[in-house]
C-alpha cells in the first residue's frame, strides 16, 4: 500500500520559511484580534498593559516586522525620512548622519540617504528629487559648506526640510552646534593658562564650521586685547595638520595652538614631537570634535566636544513637527559645545612666555563663563 502524501507545509512561520510572519500570526499566537495587534504596534492608549505585553512577546517570538509598503497604502505615510549628505568619511558629517539615524530608529522612522558627489544647486536638487520619488515624508540636509547652504534657498516650499550646520538665511529650520562659542572656550582656556596669545590652524575657507571657529578664536583674542596671529589654513586632514605644525614648531615664540579639528591636531602633535617641542611643557594644543581616539592621543588631547546625538534628536523632532503641522518655522536651534580638558594643555612655561602684546584701545577682559 502506498504511503499517504506528506502534509502540505504549514503557512505559519513555525512550518518553515515559506513566508514572513504576518500580523494574523501574531494575533493567533497572542490570542487577540489583528486590530489589537495593530493598536499595540501603533502605540494606541486603549490597550491594557497585560495585552500589550502578550502581543509584544508574540512579535518577539515570531520575529514579526511591519510591512512598510502596506502601511503606506493604508495611512498615506511612509514613515521614511531622507538625508542628503556629503560623500565623505569626515568625522563631523559621518557622526551627524549616525546621530540622525539613531534618533529616527528610536522614533520608528526609516532613513534613506542620498550622498552628494557635487555640492552645487542642481546636484542638491537632484538628490532631493530622488528621495521624494522614494516617498520620503521630509528631508534633513547636512549642509556644512557655503555651496550647500546656498542650494537650500531653492528647495520645494511644500517639502518639510531641516538643515544641519546650514545657513540661517534660508527659509528653513537649522540645527547647529555652537561652533563660535566652542572656539571661544578653547581659546579662552589657553589664555587662562597664561599664554600670551593663541595661534590657529583653521579648516577650509568654504566650510561654515571653519569660518565660525575662526571667528570665535579671533573674537576672543581681540576681546582680551592680545595679538592676533595670522591663521594657518588646513584641509581637515592629519597631513595638513602636520604640515602647518612643522611651521609652528619652528617658531620658538609659539606656546599655544587651537586646531580646528582633532584630525589636524594629531598632525600638529606629531610635528611638535619631531621638532623636540614638548606638549604641554613647551606648547599647549587644543582640538575640536572630541573624536573617540582623542583620549588616546599622545598626549591625550584637550578638545571641544560636539553632541551629535543631540543634533540628531533635535533635527528629527523639528522635521516631524513640520510633517505634522505642514509649516516651516525657519528658526536656528543651537546645541552647546563642551570643553574637554586633558593632558595636551598646561600653564605657559616661564622660559617661553612673552608678555602679552595688548592693544591699548582694549580694556582688560572679563573672564569668560566656562562651557
Amino acid at each position: 500500500m502506498a504511503s499517504p502524501p506528506p502534509a502540505p507545509p504549514s503557512p505559519t512561520p513555525s512550518g518553515g520559511a515559506l513566508r514572513a510572519p504576518a500580523m494574523t500570526d501574531v494575533a493567533q499566537l497572542a490570542g487577540v484580534s489583528h486590530q489589537t495587534v495593530s493598536r499595540v504596534i501603533n502605540k494606541h492608549p486603549s490597550v491594557t498593559a497585560t495585552t500589550r505585553t502578550r502581543v509584544l512577546a508574540a512579535i518577539e517570538e515570531l520575529g514579526y516586522r511591519r510591512n512598510s509598503a502596506a502601511r503606506t497604502l493604508v495611512t498615506g505615510k511612509s514613515q521614511t525620512l531622507g538625508v542628503v549628505t556629503l560623500n565623505s568619511t569626515l568625522y563631523g558629517p559621518a557622526s551627524t548622519l549616525y546621530g540622525i539615524e539613531q534618533a529616527a530608529l528610536e522614533s520608528q522612522y526609516f532613513v534613506t540617504v542620498a550622498s552628494l558627489r557635487s555640492t552645487d544647486r542642481p546636484a542638491v536638487g537632484h538628490a532631493i528629487g530622488r528621495l521624494v520619488d522614494q516617498g520620503v515624508e521630509g528631508v534633513v540636509v547636512i549642509a556644512p559648506l557655503d555651496s550647500l547652504a546656498q542650494a537650500l534657498a531653492s528647495l520645494p516650499h511644500g517639502l518639510p526640510v531641516v538643515a544641519v550646520e546650514g545657513d540661517a538665511a534660508a527659509d528653513i529650520d537649522v540645527v547647529t552646534v555652537d561652533q563660535h562659542a566652542g572656539a571661544q572656550a578653547a581659546t579662552q582656556h589657553l589664555l587662562d593658562l597664561g599664554h600670551a596669545t593663541v595661534w590657529h590652524v583653521s579648516g577650509p575657507s568654504d566650510w561654515l564650521e571653519a569660518q565660525q571657529r575662526t571667528t570665535g578664536w579671533r573674537a576672543t583674542l581681540e576681546r582680551a586685547g592680545v595679538e592676533v596671529p595670522p591663521p594657518l589654513r588646513g584641509d581637515w586632514s592629519a597631513r595638513s595638520g602636520f604640515e602647518t605644525g612643522r611651521v609652528l614648531a619652528s617658531m620658538p615664540d609659539v606656546t599655544a595652538v587651537f586646531v580646528a579639528n582633532d584630525s589636524m591636531a594629531v598632525g600638529v602633535l606629531r610635528a611638535f614631537h619631531e621638532r623636540g617641542r614638548d606638549v604641554p611643557g613647551d606648547v599647549s594644543v587644543v582640538g575640536f570634535d572630541d573624536v573617540p581616539e582623542a583620549a588616546y592621543f599622545s598626549p591625550p588631547l584637550t578638545t571641544i566636544r560636539q553632541d551629535f546625538g543631540e543634533v540628531g534628536r533635535r533635527s528629527l523632532a523639528l522635521l516631524v513637527d513640520q510633517i505634522e503641522s505642514g509649516a516651516r518655522a525657519a528658526q536656528r536651534h543651537v546645541v552647546e559645545a563642551t570643553l574637554i580638558v586633558r593632558d595636551s594643555t598646561g600653564p605657559a612655561s616661564r622660559g617661553s612666555t612673552a608678555s602679552p602684546k595688548r592693544n591699548p584701545q582694549h580694556k582688560p577682559p572679563t573672564k569668560a563663563r566656562p562651557h
